[in-house]
């Protein structure tokens, strides 16, 4: 008789978006192996703080820590997160083995009576909770009334579109609209050129102890464990992800600060553009830079890699015009 494999336990937050995640993820791992997924949900600090700014209860790591303690006490055996939530120092203990295919990196207008940007009247009430969507709102529509919101999707989707309406709009990630099939309300998806990203926008992380891919447990033996984190990679968007946090380890900003970040791989070339922006909207400093790179011969991960020397040049160059007094002033 076969013995029956235990299921593989994943930490989650427990909110939709994160169950979806989740749970896309841990089929693709165990696909073909003949475990099933258990979803083991975590509450952490900014799921109880639901009304707070980010930046005031903690900002980077609000949505992670609880979720990383969870694999590191061994009740799980891998983490899921939103890769743009992860800070950008490694822990030693921590491995991040897979960023699966990226989905879409752009933020998402969700406005009333389906308006795009450019459409909505002078004046009018958007909401958001992310201080880089804040302020290039404002840059690119200085009349508008900011709104800062928080809350699942949701709850911030009812502010422009419920009964009870009282903003003209919202703007959320994309991705997020598209994993919980909510995509119907997206009104307008905002160029780059308008809204950059944040850094790592539309990109998962998983993570698993270091231990586990080398020790090893019952649960998850190194061969098959290494193998199927390995086939759930996907290269393209780690060299990306690698660049731009990079950028945003070496500004030293966390994922609530006013910094974007998109990079891309075409014809032969890793193109990364970033800013810094004053969270009125009325400066910013920012830059391009590119670098051949060959997915098939050049590594895409750690601190010597292309892209990881990539997004910290690109940092420097805008300390160098101005970008930390932007950041500082932020932090203030």
């Amino acid at each position: 008789m076969t013995a029956t494999l235990p299921p593989l336990t994943i930490g989650t937050r427990a909110s939709q978006l994160a169950l979806t995640q989740s749970g896309h993820v841990g089929a693709a791992i165990v696909e073909g192996t003949g475990r099933e997924v258990e979803l083991v949900h975590v509450s952490t600090h900014g799921d109880r703080d639901r009304i707070s700014p980010l930046a005031q209860i903690g900002g980077t790591g609000v949505f992670v820590t609880a979720v990383r303690q969870a694999l590191l006490d061994g009740t799980v055996d891998v983490v899921v997160h939103s890769c743009k939530d992860l800070p950008t120092q490694p822990l030693e203990e921590i491995t991040l083995a897979s960023i699966p295919a990226r989905e879409e990196p752009r933020d998402a207008l969700c406005a009333r009576d389906g308006m795009t940007l450019e459409q909505l009247p002078a004046g009018a009430r958007v909401g958001t909770g992310s201080p880089r969507r804040a302020a290039q709102l404002l840059r690119a529509r200085p009349d508008l009334d900011v709104v800062g919101i928080r809350g699942n999707i949701e709850t911030r989707l009812a502010r422009a579109l419920g009964d009870e309406a009282d903003l003209d709009a919202v703007v959320l990630a994309a991705a997020g609209l598209q994993r919980v099939g909510r995509d119907a309300v997206i009104s307008e998806l905002l160029s780059v050129e308008t809204m950059l990203p944040a850094p790592a926008q539309g990109a998962l992380a998983v993570e698993v102890t270091t231990a586990a891919l080398h020790g090893g447990t019952a649960q998850t033996a190194p061969a098959w464990f290494a193998e199927r984190l390995a086939a759930v990679d996907d290269p393209a968007t780690r060299a990306a992800v690698t660049a731009e946090r990079a950028l945003l380890r070496t500004l030293e900003a966390g994922c609530s600060a006013p910094v974007a970040a998109y990079a891309e791989i075409a014809d032969g070339e890793l193109s990364l553009r970033a800013l810094a922006i004053r969270p009125d909207g009325s400066h910013v400093v920012e830059g391009t830079a590119r670098v051949g790179f060959d997915l098939a011969e050049d590594d895409a991960s750690g601190t010597a890699s292309i892209p990881f020397l990539l997004g910290s040049e690109l940092a420097a160059d805008l300390i160098g015009r101005g970008a930390g007094e932007i950041l500082a002033a932020a932090k203030a």
